[in-house]
């Protein structure tokens, strides 16, 4: 993989990590909270910076139960795609709760979006930035027809979820466990 050169440094967490980039020079962020969690406090010792906050679940599948993130969401995560070019950011900091599942997947749209030509390494960064990262599957769906890619950036994120499977068997097993298990590649099944 040659790594995509970007504009900027990008960064991906969760919650709990929030506090380590207070200082590291963080010009913008991207939120995705659950609708009802609170603002993190943490955002008062930042530097300076532009925030972009979206609230929704993280849930594959539209019901009644949850806010699943929808068209809507998703282009307002290219919109802040968009701004990020015209801004001149120098590192986005993308988090939700845990930053493995809607925070990595915000991430690929943003990526995808700079480099449709190279979707194959969009993964392979979000590899590299975060490599216990299991993307949210619906969102990188909406993105990927906002996009017009056509199926590429699903396809990249299905490899992804498979060398991610192999490279933390105790995430699969949990995915497995949970309504996300038909994301999870057999691993007996034979590949190639």
């Amino acid at each position: 993989m040659t790594q995509p050169q970007l504009p900027f440094r990008l960064s991906i967490c969760g919650l709990d990590e929030l506090p380590a980039f207070a200082a590291e020079g963080v010009s913008h962020v991207v939120s995705i909270l659950d609708p009802d969690y609170p603002d993190p406090e943490d955002f008062a010792a930042f530097l300076p910076h532009r925030r972009a906050v979206l609230r929704f679940d993280d849930v594959i599948v539209t019901g009644d139960l949850y806010q699943a993130p929808g068209a809507g969401d998703v282009a307002a995560i290219l919109n802040v795609g968009r701004e990020l070019a015209a801004d001149g950011a120098t590192h986005v900091l993308v988090h939700c709760h845990a930053g493995v599942s809607r925070s990595t997947a915000a991430a690929a749209l943003l990526l995808a979006q700079r480099m449709p030509d190279a979707i194959d390494d969009v993964f392979d960064e979000i590899h590299r930035v975060r490599p216990r990262s299991w993307p949210n599957s619906l969102i990188v769906r909406l993105g990927d027809a906002q996009l017009g890619l056509a199926g590429r950036l699903v396809a990249a994120m299905q490899r992804h979820h498979a060398r991610v499977a192999v490279d933390y068997p105790e995430l699969a097993k949990l995915l497995r466990m949970g309504m996300r298990a038909h994301e999870v590649p057999d691993p007996s099944a034979p590949t190639g």
